[in-house]
């Protein structure tokens, strides 16, 4: 795709019209229902962004994840401006409130260290898609945290150390790298609210760990009604066996739904998981589809059209 059909370009070097991603956002037209395509040029762009509930339909594209990255610094308990001290969610990177959002070739992160929480981006808006984006953080780097949110995720890559897969919405991730970093901790935290279907499903991805990963979890559930489903996946030997941890709260046993089906790898081990997480049958796995999951919508539609 050529310069020529961006609505909006940014270069951190100001030889672009814009030279913060804030900058562009925020010249989108409120509640367009088109889509507006911003691309944003190699570099690291140090900036809190945040796109508004008004700004629908905002597609960002970089030039890679290796080469546009979006970070910031902040985590749970670093003092703000007042010095007051600053909440998980006030530690986001970057913010996306608004629905009909698009990322592809390009990181959100949070460089803060390992501080605690310190989050890399946090999604509200409805029908969020993510391609070819990187992750990176720690703890709690990637917030899906709209309740009515269904979110998209193709080909990125998510790194952290614990609960870094964290939030309320349901979302997908399609063949995506999920990186473990650290001795021990957990790849998800799901908070899926007790009506819904469907929370976190993984399929066809690798979940695999760094040079220090010895005991992780696939999830463990922040809120009672955790639902999350790993499916045709290949599971690292860092891995434990029971596979998933009830939070050191057993009555959370009995709400949480965890669930695999043919997976491979070192760490899947059916026969060793807690008896109260289970093995879907082929036809139960056939509900665990795009269609089904996301009540009809197609997150592959505007993908597909680029």
């Amino acid at each position: 795709m050529s310069d020529t059909e961006y609505d909006f370009v940014v270069a951190g070097d100001g030889s672009e019209a814009f030279e913060t991603v804030q900058a562009a956002i925020n010249a989108v037209p409120d509640f367009r229902d088109a889509e507006t395509r911003i691309l944003i040029r190699e570099g690291e762009y140090r900036e809190k962004i945040v796109v508004p509930t008004s700004k629908t339909n905002v597609t960002l594209v970089g030039d890679g994840p290796e080469r546009t990255v979006l970070t910031y610094d902040d985590y749970n308990g670093k003092p703000n401006r007042f010095g007051e001290a600053m909440g998980t969610t006030e530690s986001s990177s970057c913010f996306v409130f608004g629905d009909g959002f698009t990322a592809r070739d390009l990181a959100f992160r949070n460089d803060a260290g390992r501080v605690g929480q310190a989050v890399a981006i946090r999604v509200d808006g409805d029908r969020a898609v993510f391609e070819n984006c990187g992750f990176l953080g720690n703890q709690d780097t990637l917030y899906t945290h709209g309740r009515d949110s269904r979110q998209y995720y193709r080909g990125c890559y998510i790194e952290g150390t614990v609960d870094f897969v964290f939030g309320w919405s349901i979302a997908v991730f399609e063949g995506c790298e999920i990186v473990c970093k650290g001795e021990r901790g957990y790849v998800t935290a799901a908070s899926t609210p007790a009506d819904a279907e469907f929370g976190y499903v993984f399929e066809d991805c690798t979940v695999v760990g760094d040079e220090s990963a010895e005991s992780f979890y696939l999830g463990r559930p922040w809120r009672p009604h955790a639902r999350t489903v790993f499916t045709g996946s290949y599971l690292g030997g860092h891995i434990e066996p029971d596979g998933w941890h009830n939070w050191d709260e057993p009555a959370k046993e009995e709400t949480a739904f965890y669930a695999e089906y043919d997976n491979e790898g070192p760490g899947n081990a059916p026969s060793e998981r807690v008896e109260w997480a289970r093995q879907l049958s082929e036809e139960e796995a056939t509900d665990y589809n795009r269609r089904t999951i996301f009540n009809g919508w197609d997150p592959l539609g505007r993908l597909a059209a680029d």
